[in-house]
């Protein structure tokens, strides 16, 4: 997809990339590209600047037109473009001159070159790596607004409904200026809305959303979606498949935190499921966790901490063996008994209440752990969503049976054209071309970074690491220096927000929600001497404003006091500081008994390196942290590589059996 022509679409019905299989020798290939792409990211940078003054050229003209004229020079643009099989750089040049002009003059907001690079690598075909803070929501305007003149749907994707409804209300004035319509896609429409929002030139909406409506398309269309066929529909059908379809393809996708959607999210396959009856009664779901309960770690059962699994040992499957001798039903079955045992390890070991799910309503509801974000539609599979509510008290959900399922890697890959940005593309630019041949252009910053990064504290326990915390806080605080502390979870949220109430130090807390209450706490949170208690994503998305009484005092101070699977995310938070060249400071005050370090003991290299940290300089401690995150990576990469996969495997499996996904 690397610096490719945008082509206008064709009148045909539901259009989509064709999905073709990859040969090994492809795959293999893809990857040996992949080390070269992953270099060359500032390259594809310098050579997109070819377009800066052009852009000058047409700014000149555009500048001297008043309104009416200005409007005249859009429809001229849009006639031109419109006629056109594709759009070249002089035509790109010409949208971006308007429509930055038309900004400045409706939201008085003006692009920045920096920001013209970022919009042309995407309709370019090319991930824009931008830095936090730098504007990517109003760089979207430019590449958006000037696919969107040539008649080319465009979608632009965000992690939550929050930011999707928030960017098109404030961008609507320029795109209706632009006479583009725009359409926003939450939770909780009806299909018409749906449809409505879709067939709108710009669509605001979630990843999750547009999946999802993507499924129930497929879902409509079965395996008999030729573009004649359906043309043939609407003129002897009833009812035809068309006007029940939600989307009208994928042809144009930005998006947006281009790293969360298409790398954090892409370890778990969407499912559209039913209700079925379950042949598992809540007598058993209570005598699997009984007999969990009474399991011995090591002995009978091992954990698989990043996997989220249980399996059991020799000596486990045979004291299970034993147990099941007196019980009926379910429990006559090998296989389902065993399942159920490892289901029930898991609820009990594995999964914690604040950390991967919340109680809310008496229900359980899934915590994103990228995001901090509750998933409350979300139910985990075969008969794990059951034991955690019964561990809970809480009345027991259906057990669910897929109708139909697709990865968000298969999905993205079937756009036309696919662009995004974000500030954390780097670290997984390999992925990123091997699975979706999506290149990286590194956009330089408007002015240069001033942030400060500390070395980083590893201290020696839990309680140790947040007796740091607050003593630094307190000291921060009594200065006017505003300070924000990054968690890894609910809980640990939770945990910080009663270390500093009992340091009698004021402060808010965000954590696994995102709506317009946290955009206004977080756009706060520079504010002097506020202190700011966040899960690692919380409020993603959001500007803080520095207040200058804290600029002076050296701006926002970010704590990370844990880190993160990935070291994008912990990126993402240090990023929250020192934002369009302000002052800032970051540090990560950590502990060798962190979720990260203690996690990785059930393994042989995850024991060594307990051992080691025990023992180590402060500044091994880091790298050594440092390299089980890396670690942690890996197994996530490997993870994703396997779930596509199997996606591929079983779709495939399904064509022969004549289901859609």
């Amino acid at each position: 997809m690397m610096s490719q022509s945008l082509v206008l679409p064709r009148p045909i019905l539901n259009d989509e990339r064709p999905e073709r299989p990859e040969a090994v020798y492809d795959q293999i290939w893809a990857g040996l590209q992949s080390h070269v792409i992953a270099a060359t990211a500032d390259r594809r940078s310098r050579g997109l600047r070819a377009i800066l003054p052009l852009v000058a050229r047409h700014a000149e003209h555009v500048a001297s037109l008043d309104d009416a004229a200005l409007d005249r020079a859009v429809l001229a643009l849009k006639f031109v473009l419109r006629r056109s099989q594709t759009i070249d750089t002089e035509r790109y040049a010409q949208g971006f001159a308007l429509i930055r002009e038309l900004s400045g003059r409706i939201l008085s907001q003006r692009h920045y070159d920096v920001q013209i690079l970022g919009a042309y690598a995407m309709v370019k075909g090319m991930l824009a790596e931008m830095q936090t803070g730098e504007g990517k929501t109003l760089t979207a305007t430019l590449a958006a607004g000037t696919v969107g003149l040539a008649g080319i749907p465009v979608h632009v994707v965000t992690v939550n409904d929050y930011l999707a409804q928030r960017d098109a209300d404030h961008l609507r004035p320029l795109y209706e200026r632009l006479g583009l319509t725009v359409g926003t896609v939450v939770s909780g429409q009806t299909p018409a809305e749906r449809r409505a929002a879709y067939a709108c030139d710009i669509t605001y909406c979630t990843n999750k959303e547009l999946a999802f409506d993507y499924l129930r398309d497929r879902i409509i269309l079965g395996q008999k979606d030729g573009n004649l066929r359906l043309k043939l529909e609407t003129l002897h059908a009833e009812r035809p498949r068309l006007a029940e379809l939600r989307m009208r393809g994928l042809h144009f996708a930005i998006v947006d935190e281009a790293d969360s959607v298409l790398i954090d999210e892409a370890r778990t396959p969407l499912i559209i499921s039913a209700t079925v009856a379950s042949d598992v009664s809540r007598e058993a779901v209570a005598k699997a966790l009984e007999i969990a309960q009474g399991m011995e770690l090591g002995r009978d059962f091992v954990l698989l901490q990043q996997d989220r699994r249980a399996l059991l040992t020799r000596d486990g499957q045979t004291r299970v063996g034993e147990i099941a001798k007196s019980l009926d039903g379910v429990w006559r079955s090998v296989v389902a008994r065993e399942e159920l045992i490892r289901q029930a390890l898991a609820a009990l070991h594995l999964f914690r209440r604040d950390e991967q799910y919340l109680l809310r309503d008496s229900k359980v509801q899934i915590i994103d752990e990228y995001t901090g974000r509750v998933m409350p539609d979300r139910f985990w599979s075969d008969g794990l969503h059951q034991m955690v509510e019964y561990k809970e008290g809480c009345e027991l959900s259906d057990r669910r049976a897929t109708i139909a399922r697709i990865t968000f890697q298969r999905f993205f890959r079937r756009y036309k054209t696919l662009a995004g940005m974000s500030g954390t593309l780097q670290p997984v630019a390999r992925e990123l071309w091997s699975t979706y041949r999506l290149a990286i252009a590194r956009i330089p910053t408007h002015r240069p970074i001033q942030r400060v990064t500390l070395p980083d504290l590893v201290l020696d326990s839990e309680n140790e690491k947040w007796r740091t915390i607050v003593a630094r806080t307190a000291e921060l605080h009594a200065r006017g220096v505003p300070v924000m502390i990054g968690t890894h979870s609910v809980a640990a949220s939770d945990h910080a927000s009663r270390e500093l109430t009992a340091a009698n130090l004021p402060h808010s807390v965000l954590n696994a929600s995102q709506d317009d209450k946290e955009a206004q706490i977080v756009a706060k949170a520079g504010e002097g001497g506020r202190i700011t208690v966040a899960t690692n994503m919380a409020g993603r998305g959001t500007d803080i404003k520095i207040v200058p009484e804290a600029l002076a005092n050296g701006g926002l101070h970010v704590i990370m006091s844990e880190r993160h699977d990935a070291r994008r995310i912990d990126r993402q938070l240090a990023g929250r500081s020192g934002r369009q060249g302000e002052p800032g400071c970051f540090q990560a005050i950590l502990s060798i008994e962190d979720a990260l370090v203690t996690e990785a003991q059930s393994s042989l290299v995850g024991r060594a390196l307990n051992s080691l940290l025990k023992r180590a300089s402060p500044k091994l401690r880091s790298w050594l942290i440092d390299q089980q995150q890396r670690r942690v990576e890996r197994l996530h990469a490997n993870m994703r590589a396997s779930l596509l996969r199997s996606d591929l495997t079983q779709s495939r499996l399904l064509a022969l059996s004549g289901h859609s996904e």
